[in-house]
């Protein structure tokens, strides 16, 4: 995996970015601005989208796109509109990355109620499906398009008290390769998995209190990774699931 990208390496493309206000969205939104793309930031609070907006036009990025979407709330139609919206303001999507994502607690299974597990999968398995979906008559008009679900470890190794949340992302794993095979007939289309591991994002520092910085990887460690899978680089390569840890030396491309 080559560390440098060309400044221009997302430039002419539209990204739409999930969670684009907080952690490793926010980091992943002012990356590809910074490569070139017009970035559509999707999160529930506007005024963070309005802060990540105007931090990504002082940079001198292309002026980006605000999405406000309650991923908890949201219902078919209002997918369908924020479809539309991206359709009527900049004609075209080039790929979407989905970076929002819930955890309740880690507790044992005796503890999680019904309420928690249906929240974590609406959020992390059922919305980016619907997000998806409704952008496809975009996405499959693109000459390169890249759609990339952002998994994490305990979706694909199953640990004591991760519960619903392990169980809402291994869900992306049957999906990523569900909708590679149903798309195999648009090689203009990619869908793929990519899981972080351990970085220095919110959600790893809820879930592990007591561990130190240095044994986590930084959100910008994982940027070539994010830039590789959407830009042309990947092109032609769909239906896999990549998972970093970055605390070791990774294979190119995965």
């Amino acid at each position: 995996m080559r560390k440098e990208f060309a400044r221009d390496y997302l430039a002419g493309r539209v990204i739409l970015v999930t969670g684009a206000t907080k952690g490793l969205g926010r980091q992943l939104a002012l990356t590809c601005a910074a490569h070139g793309a017009t970035v559509v930031l999707s999160a529930r609070n506007v005024k963070r989208l309005e802060a990540i907006y105007d931090e990504i036009v002082a940079n001198g990025g292309p002026e980006p796109a605000a999405l406000p979407l309650d991923l908890f709330t949201a219902t078919e139609n209002e997918f369908n509109s924020a479809a539309l919206q991206i359709q009527r303001e900049l004609g075209r999507l080039d790929g979407i990355v989905h970076c929002a994502s819930y955890l309740y607690a880690v507790s044992p299974l005796s503890d999680q109620s019904i309420e928690e597990w249906m929240n974590q999968y609406r959020i992390n398995t059922v919305a980016p499906l619907a997000l998806t979906r409704a952008c496809l008559p975009l996405l499959t008009q693109a000459p390169d398009a890249s759609v990339l679900f952002v998994g994490e470890t305990h979706g694909l190794h199953p640990g004591a008290y991760w519960g619903g949340f392990g169980a809402s992302k291994a869900g992306l794993v049957y999906l990523t390769q569900v909708a590679a095979s149903e798309w195999d007939d648009k090689p203009n289309l990619r869908v793929n998995l990519l899981v972080p591991g351990p970085i220095n994002s919110p959600l790893r520092m809820k879930t592990h209190p007591g561990e130190d910085r240095s044994e986590r990887a930084e959100l910008s460690d994982v940027m070539p990774w994010f830039l590789y899978w959407l830009g042309s680089d990947s092109a032609g390569r769909s239906g896999e699931i990549i998972e970093l840890d970055l605390r070791r030396r990774d294979q190119e491309g995965g």
